[in-house]
């Protein structure tokens, strides 16, 4: 199965562009050198149907499952997934994009990324 992915809204790849450029300031001011790889989580919510579509996929899509988890309050689980990557603005910018085009493709509620910082040498 070969994905199509949609083209990403402008307007809502800037919103979370904008919320992307604080968390990698915030990695910056705690000493994380961006260019080292690691893993990167991002998590989406929807329904268990939707997610499970995303699960299948995720290969194709270059990510790997973490887990599920149900939402304490009722509401719709969550899928957690990584791929191991710098933190450059310009690989997260990809990212976010891939991660707006799941959501459109897939009917999920995206809700962003996070790591560890990194602030050794790269090897």
């Amino acid at each position: 199965m070969t994905l199509k992915l949609p083209p990403v809204d402008p307007a809502r790849m800037e919103q979370e562009w904008a919320a992307d450029q604080d968390v990698l300031r915030n990695l910056a001011d705690n000493g994380d050198q961006a260019s080292i790889r690691r893993s990167v989580d991002v998590s989406f919510r929807g329904s268990e149907e939707n997610l499970e579509r995303l699960s299948e996929a995720a290969e194709e899509l270059g990510l790997t499952e973490l887990g599920h988890e149900d939402d304490a309050e009722g509401g719709h689980p969550w899928l957690f997934l990584e791929r191991v990557q710098a933190v450059d603005e310009k690989s997260i910018r990809a990212l976010t994009e891939l991660c707006l085009q799941i959501e459109q493709l897939f009917d999920l509620e995206y809700d962003g990324w996070g790591c560890e910082a990194q602030t050794g040498t790269v090897h």
